[in-house]
Formats: C-alpha cells, structure tokens, sequence
C-alpha cells in the first residue's frame, strides 16, 4: 500500500507567502533614530533660544534658509527638468541611419530603462546643491530686503553707499547664480539633443534639428543676457575693487575699464539678437561671429585698452593722473573706520629733563599703571586662588572704579571654576557635573599701587567676596572656562549639593547651595532628558536621579557663544572684560556681575575704503601669548578683510544667569539700523544703559588695532606724498617679546596735551616705516576711552582719536630702543643679575608711554619670581626713561626722581599699599618696617654694583694678559663687592617688608560623590 505525500501549500491553495518584516522594521527604526537625533540637535537649539528670549533670531534665520533653499532648488531643479523634458519631447523618432546613430543607438537602449529616473533624479540632485548654496545667502538677502540708506553718495556715479553694501553683492550673486542654471540647463539639452539625433556632431554630416536650434539658441541669448548684465555690474564693482597702490578705482579704471565694460555689454546685448535671429531663421554664422567678436573685444577693450592707458598714460604722470582717486581712497578710508574727525598736533618734544618737570602732569602720574595684567595672573592664582577648582585668567582685565568718590584704574579678575584643577578622586559625572558648577566672585587690585613687599594691593578680594565693590552677585556660572554643561537646581527642601565656596568651619568644610536662576532650559522629563543626552551624548543625563524635574541645563557658557548665537550678524571682540556693576542704579538692589564684549557692524563693499585683515590687524603679542583668538575659536565666521567697521553693540552677559544683552551704540549705524528692521526689539536702545555700567564701558581694544594699523598710512592726507609713501610708519614690535610680534595698545588713565584732565584711555605708538631697523619715535595714538558715568549716553569726548605727530628733526628712542638702553645701562643690568641670583627670574613687565613733560616719558614695571617651589611674580623694580636719562628705583617716585633731578614734581603714591589693606595670607597684617628705601642703603648698593663692574672688567684684563696675581686681588675686590651689594639689597628688602608670604595650596577634603 502505497501513501501519497501530501501537496505543498500554493498561493493558490495556501494564500500568499508571508514575507519577512525585518528589512522593513529596520528601514522604520533607522528612520525613528534619525528623526529623533534630529531633534536632539534642532529642539534643543530652539529650547536654548526660547530660554534666552531670543527665539526670533533663529526662526527669522531658518525661515530665510528654507525659503533660500526652496527658490534655489526650484530654480535650478526646475531649470534642468523642464530642459531635460524639452528636449526629449522634441526628439527625432526616426533619426536618420548612420553609422552615428547606429552606435548611440547601444547607448539609448542602455539608458532608456533608466531614463524616467534620470530625468527626475538629476533635477533633484542638482537642485539640491543649489539650494544649499543658494540657502546660505540668508544674510545678504535680508539686508537688501531691509537695507536702511547710509545718506552719503560715492563719488562717481552719485549713487547712496546702501547700494553697494547691500544692493551690489544681492545681483552679483544672483547673477552668478542664474548663469550656472542656464549653462546647467544648456548642457542637459545639449547632451538629450545629441543622444536622440536633435544634434549630429558625424563627419560631413553635422546637423542640427529646427527644435534642437530653437531650444539651444534661446538658451544661449540668455546666458550672453547674463554675461551683459555682469559687464554692467563690473562699472559698480570697480569702486570697491583694489589696486597696487589703493583700494577703489583708479584712473585707468574711470577712463578705461568702465567704458570698456559698457562697450562689452553693449556687444552682448548685440549678440543676444544674433542668438535669436538663429532661432528665427536657422543660421549659426551670425551668433558664431558674434562671440567670437565678443572674445576679442573683451581681450583688446576689456583688458589691453586699459593696460596700455595704465602703462602709457598714467605711469609717466601718476601723481598727477592718480591724485583725485587717491583723494577719494583717503576720504574714504577715514570715513568707513571713523576716523575723519581725528585731531592731529605736532608734537615738538622736548629730550632734556629738569628738576620739577612734571608737576603739571601729576593726575597723569599718579595713575600710571604699575601692575601688568598679563604677568600678574600666577600672583592672583597664589594669593587668591583658594582652592585648587579655581583659577584666573592668564591676561586679566583693566578697568576703573570709583574708591572713595576717587576713580581709580583697576586690574580685575574673575575666580572661575577649574575643573583641571580637581585630584582624580575627585573627578566623576556627579562633581563634574552637579557639584562643582560654578565660580566665585571677583579680585581686584589697584593698577597704580603695590603692597610694600610688590604684591598686589586688593580691595577686593577673599571668599565670601569683601571689599569696596560692595554688595553684588558673586557665583559665576557662565564664563571662559566652563565645563560643557551642568545640571543644576534641586528639589524644595532637598539637601543641596553644589558646591559654593570653601570653609573649613562648616561641617564638611565647604558651603552648598542650589541654583535659584533661570540660566538654561528645563531638563526635568524623560523627553528632554533623552534629547540632551543624545545632544552631548552622556547617557547619565538620562539615568541619574540627580536630574529631576526642576533641573536646568547650563551649556553655551562662554559669553562670546552666547552673544555669537544671538546676534549672528556681529563680529565680536576678542576680549570679553568682567564688570561688577549696579545695571538699574538703584542703590537696595545687589550689583551684577557681567561680562561685557564689543560687538562690530562690518562690510567689505564700501566704496574707495582701504580693506584691512580683521586677524592681521588685531594680532600682536599678547593674541599670540593666548593663542587663537577668542573671536576665531567662539563667533565662528570671522570676515577675511573689512573696508568698513563701526563699533555699534555694547553686549552685556550674566554671569549667574547668562542673560544677554545688547545695547545699541552707535546710533547712526545703517548697517545696525539695517539688521534692527530685520530683527525688530532685538537691540535695546542706548537710553537703557545705567550710569554704573555706563561707567565701565570702554573703547574697543580691536577697533583701535584696525584703527592705529590704517592711520599708520592714512595719517597722510596729501595724495602726493600717500602716493610715494615717503611718510609711512610701522607697528613697534614688543620689547618684552621674543617672537617679534607687534606691541600691544595698553588701557591706562592719562593726559594728551590739550586735554583739560586726565582720562581713562587706550594708547600706542609708531615708529618710521620701511626697512629701516631706527626703532624712533614718530607719532603717539591715544583714544579717549572714559564714557562717564550718565545712564543712557557716554561722555561727549568719548571715542576722540588723538594722534601726536613727532618732527623729523627730533629724536625720541623708540619702545625697542628705550628696552635695549634699560638692558644695556650697567647698573640696571648689574642690579637685574643680583635678583636673577638664587632661582628667580626677572620679568619686564609692559612698556608704558605718555606724553608727559614735554616729552615722551617711559615706564616698565620689573617683576621677579622664583623658579622652583612656590612662586609668582612681585613687582621689585620700576624702570623710568626720558630722553636719554633712565631712572631705576624700588618705586616709580624713586625712579621719576632720578630721571628729573632728585625731584619730578610728580606723586605717583606707589611708595606702599594704603593704610588698612589686608593682604590674604598673613591674615590682614601689614609687614613691619618702614616703606622708604633708606638713602644710605640705596647708595651703597649703587656704591657696590659700581665696584663690582670694575672688578670684573680688571678681571677680564688681568686674565688676557696672563697676570694671575692680579686676577686673584681682582677676584677677591668683586666677592667683596658682590657681598656688599647683597647685604645692601637684603636691607632694602627689608626695609620693605621683608619678602612676600609664600602659600601653598589648601588641603581640605572636598566632595567627592557629591
């Protein structure tokens, strides 16, 4: 008996086969984690804006992207795909047989599978990109949809300078823009025309079918439009355009170049009619003599014509030929950087120092700033550092503050939080990012005042915060040297546990506290824990108990980011200074600690006005010291080159809560007038400045490095002699610095000649230009950097460039020659070798000059610091230099005295710290002993230092001419010298104070695990 095997199912006895949900499943999940990482980038960046207020300066810039986006790539997509069907819709269906035809026949079989692919995916590619590219002209756009009149006319054509900065740069790139669509478009159809027989390329055969001529001689009468157009725009380009010698244009260019490009466009236009004459009657030779007329024209009109003008014309006779357009670059050029109003003097100085010669420069004196803000930090970090998790700035600020109705300069630092600083038993997620979330307070010192034994003299300074600021918010959660986020906030009635400050009377040595700002969005639901783990991928985000429904989320802490975020159509400053600051003026309210940067309206299409390199310009020695730029490394895009600069947004950040906000500044601005019709209620006005913070407002540190850079050439107004460049001045390169980069501008209270009083101001210097190694005086820029102290509106002399022009016949050394005669001077030399004795180094500090005297007056602060174990900088020496006298004394009073005869007229009041200055580490006492070098100690050392150069000068000779006795009495004569000269320093020391306190770091026990 046999069993048949049963059937297998069919589909049509079994139903259909299932198929396998796995490809599908995985095609939805990849599509899940894609939305979902989307959102972790896109609704957090919205989350950060709505936290801030200022929600509208991303949707206004998405909106612009997207409808860029959009138009490109319809433009472009739309372009390519209606070519594309235009052309195959007027293909030959039966192409003449050939041996052409034959062999594309392979290739249109192998396409036409493809074919509907390709003539959708190709649109869509290609549209694409130029939506992407076509987005990123959001700025641009906005700005000439918005653009505000500047109210002045460039010097050609008449027209408003809106017109080139906003207007100019809109068509040129829509132009270019247009013409890569239509050369795309041409070479589609082109490409369809020939595959499908419209175009036939065959030896003695070539043809071109009445669609395909139809089709490609219109396009082409389009693209030559385009090219006419751009000539056109070429005669507007030429006045921001930069020649050999200035920028705009130059004589040729007004007499050759722009009749030339009309001449061109009217030649294009010409041969746009030949194109369509082509169309028309089905003739290639008209349009085909057309360009190749245009290809000559362009080489002989476009660019012969105007070289045999420059060469035959002008070169003979440039001063005279170039003189009017050099006129307009200078004009210009003064205008755009806001530097027409600029006062100028010859300064005839005077080199001869006299008894008593600058008692009428005393308030200029008595403020000039001993503490150097770029040494100093390791002293602020010894002294007032308190715990290892905090730290200084490397390059602290400079700043004023009225102590005792008196306005003092004032160098000040914020204690930030310094993670790097923590053991590695202290580092977890938990401290890292709940417990150690925030600095505290600020320290500050007096900037023309030391402590008797060269340390600083702080009025402000300890943890709690205590001094003459008074009252104000100490805890600092957004600055320069945060940690990438912090969770922050508790529960009511929960335990806190973030740390604020140490003390060691506190149970466990340190006090807690909870944020009570609004400083960053909610992380409190799953939902956004999720997103913000994904953002920073830190999966403790999402799991960690310690994040709870009232946490916030603390990220973007640097305030250049914030401000760069906000406010993306401003370059930044590259210093953010901090404040301490009443922003209501209303006296029961606490002060605010704030970070304040300078932010910069720019264009590069300014008419006539000489561009300049934003990096080049504001690079010197201390940029080079920090490294990249905080401009480059927080704002993100940076313009290359500037031809127009105007210093219009004071930006205020929160140092608790990290609020922005933006002050108008300069009220007559189109550019900022511009972006404020874009952005409407984004800036605040100028009237809701307080006076106290209007008090510590400043002039930009990198506007005047543009500034002093251009003026450098364009102090010269007389064309004549800009053209043979026979006045130029260069940048002095910093004495203190080995790497040859350029001095810095230094903040610091001072009085021009001609001023009523002395001001809070920013200075530099110039020396000759050219090759030569004369390192001379030649001129001295100061501005006037005081604001006053009137809520809503800056002192009326705010922001007046001075610049004091030195006569050729008069010789003043310059920074690099006044530090080589310090370096050189025997005694200072002799005296700097004693104090680099027993591991210490000896430290310039920065080279001040002021107008002062008559003359030109130089300081330098000297620091010492030891090598090895505990060390930092104190202030030892004060080198002083005037004409070819120098000054070198334990106090700037010593120094003055020597320099102008035993007595100055000057009082500096440097001689010791007031009375009443604690000083950290020694629990306020003051070092005993008098604060006055005694006279006979100071000549006996001078005695010493004097018997020792002789000594050893005798010992050089003694050991040329092989005279050992003599060597050996020379030896002896310089031990004795050199113990003189050291028992005379050590009672100088002594006498002030006996040497600084050296402190080692605290050990106390700090949280670990929260």
């Amino acid at each position: 008996m046999t069993f048949a095997s049963a059937p297998r199912p069919s589909r049509e006895d079994g139903g259909p086969r299932r198929r396998g949900a796995f490809v599908p499943t995985l095609v939805v999940l990849a599509v899940l984690v894609a939305v979902v990482m989307a959102m972790a980038q896109v609704w957090t960046e919205v989350r950060w804006y709505e936290q801030l207020g200022f929600t509208a300066v991303l949707l206004r810039e998405w909106t612009a992207r997207v409808l860029l986006f959009v138009i490109g790539f319809l433009v472009m997509g739309g372009a390519i795909w209606l070519n594309l069907h235009l052309a195959y819709s007027k293909r030959q269906v039966y192409p003449p047989t050939t041996p052409e035809e034959r062999n594309l026949d392979r290739y249109r079989e192998s396409i036409e599978p493809l074919r509907k692919l390709i003539m959708i995916g190709a649109p869509v590619v290609l549209g694409l990109f130029a939506g992407s590219s076509f987005s990123g002209m959001w700025r641009p756009v906005l700005v000439w949809l918005n653009q505000v009149p500047f109210g002045e006319t460039d010097p050609e054509f008449g027209l408003d300078i809106g017109f080139f900065v906003f207007t100019l740069p809109v068509l040129r790139s829509v132009v270019s823009f247009l013409m890569t669509v239509v050369f795309l478009s041409a070479v589609a159809a082109l490409i369809t025309h020939y595959l499908y027989g419209g175009v036939s390329l065959a030896p003695r055969q070539q043809r071109v079918t009445t669609p395909a001529r139809v089709h490609l001689s219109v396009l082409a009468a389009v693209f030559v439009l385009l090219i006419a157009v751009s000539y056109f725009l070429d005669r507007y380009s030429a006045l921001v355009g930069q020649n050999d010698r200035f920028a705009g244009a130059s004589y040729a260019d007004i007499n050759a170049t722009l009749p030339a490009k009309l001449i061109l466009a009217g030649i294009a236009l010409i041969v746009v009619v030949l194109f369509v004459v082509t169309a028309v009657r089905g003739t290639w030779r008209l349009p085909a003599a057309g360009v190749a007329l245009m290809i000559v024209s362009a080489l002989v009109i476009g660019t012969a014509y105007p070289a045999m003008i420059q060469r035959f014309q002008v070169e003979p006779n440039a001063i005279e030929a170039e003189s009017e357009y050099i006129d307009r670059n200078i004009q210009a050029t003064l205008r755009a950087y806001g530097m027409e109003d600029i006062q100028m003097e010859t300064y005839s100085a005077t080199t001869e120092a006299e008894a008593g010669q600058l008692r009428e420069d005393s308030q200029s004196t008595a403020s000039i700033r001993l503490l150097d803000p770029n040494i100093v930090s390791p002293t602020f970090n010894q002294l007032q550092q308190s715990r290892q998790y905090y730290g200084f700035s490397e390059q602290l600020a400079v700043d004023r503050y009225a102590i005792d109705g008196e306005s003092r300069d004032t160098v000040i630092a914020v204690r930030e939080l310094n993670q790097d600083g923590l053991g590695a038993d202290q580092r977890s997620w938990v401290n890292d990012h709940t417990v150690y979330t925030h600095g505290f307070g600020v320290v500050a010192a007096y900037g023309n005042q030391t402590a008797a034994d060269g340390r600083p003299a702080f009025f402000q300074q300890g943890i709690p915060s205590t001094g003459a600021l008074g009252e104000y918010e100490p805890r600092v959660y957004f600055g320069q040297n945060m940690p990438e986020y912090s969770i922050v906030g508790a529960p009511e009635g929960a335990e806190p546990w973030e740390l604020d400050y140490p003390d060691d009377q506190a149970e466990d040595g340190y006090v807690p506290t909870t944020y009570s700002g609004d400083g960053g969005p909610s992380v409190g639901n799953f939902f956004e824990k999720l997103l913000y783990a994904l953002r920073f991928g830190d999966l403790q985000i999402l799991f960690s108990d310690r994040v709870t429904e009232v946490s916030q989320i603390l990220y973007d802490r640097d305030p250049h980011n914030r401000v760069a975020k906000v406010a993306p159509y401003l370059t930044l400053d590259n210093r953010a200074y901090p404040a301490v600051v009443d922003t209501d003026d209303d006296p029961s309210t606490p002060k605010e600690l704030v970070w304040i940067i300078d932010g910069y309206t720019t264009t590069n299409d300014y008419p006539y006005s000489a561009r300049e390199s934003l990096e080049a310009a504001t690079e010197d020695s201390l940029l080079a010291q920090e490294g990249a730029p905080t401009n480059a490394a927080a704002a993100g895009e940076i313009p290359e080159q500037v031809n127009y600069i105007r210093n219009s947004v004071k930006a205020v950040v929160n140092a608790y809560d990290g609020s922005v906000s933006l002050y108008e500044w300069d009220q007559e601005d189109p550019v900022l007038q511009t972006w404020q019709n874009i952005f409407p209620g984004h800036v605040r006005p100028m009237s809701e400045i307080s006076g106290d913070l209007m008090s510590h407002l400043r002039y930009p540190e990198d506007l005047f490095k543009v500034q002093r850079t251009l003026l450098s050439r364009y102090h010269v107004t007389n064309p004549a002699t800009f053209y043979s460049g026979s006045d130029e001045w260069n940048l002095p390169a910093d004495p203190t610095s080995q790497g040859g980069e350029l001095q810095p501008p230094y903040y610091l209270t001072m009085q021009m000649p001609g001023q009523d009083a002395a001001t809070f101001s920013l200075t530099s210097s110039y020396i000759p230009g050219g090759q030569t190694d004369r390192n001379i005086l030649t001129g001295f820029l100061a501005v006037d950097s005081e604001t006053g102290n009137t809520a809503g509106r800056p002192r009326d002399e705010y922001g007046q460039l001075r610049l004091l022009e030195l006569p050729s016949d008069i010789t003043v050394p310059g920074p690099g020659q006044v530090q080589n005669n310090f370096d050189s001077h025997p005694q200072i030399s002799s005296e700097l070798n004693l104090l680099r004795q027993g591991d210490s180094n000896v430290l310039p500090g920065n080279l001040l000059t002021l107008p002062v005297g008559g003359g030109l007056l130089y300081v330098q602060p000297v620091y010492v610091q030891s090598t090895g174990g505990t060390s930092y900088p104190l202030l030892r020496r004060v080198l002083v230099s005037f004409g070819e006298e120098i000054g070198f004394a334990p106090t700037l009073d010593g120094a003055l005295d020597a320099v102008f005869g035993g007595d100055s007229g000057a009082e500096t009041g440097d001689s010791g710290e007031e009375d009443g200055q604690e000083q950290p580490g020694d629990g306020g006492e003051e070092p005993s002993g008098s604060t006055e070098v005694p006279i006979a100690a100071q000549q006996r050392l001078t005695e010493a230092l004097a018997e020792a150069q002789e000594a050893m000068a005798a010992s050089s000779e003694a050991l040329a001419s092989g005279d050992w006795a003599a060597y050996g009495e020379a030896q002896e004569r310089l031990q004795s010298a050199l113990e003189e000269a050291l028992a005379a320093e050590e009672e100088i020391a002594a006498t002030e104070g006996g040497g600084a306190e050296q402190q080692t770091d605290e050990s106390n026990e700090e949280p670990t695990d929260g």
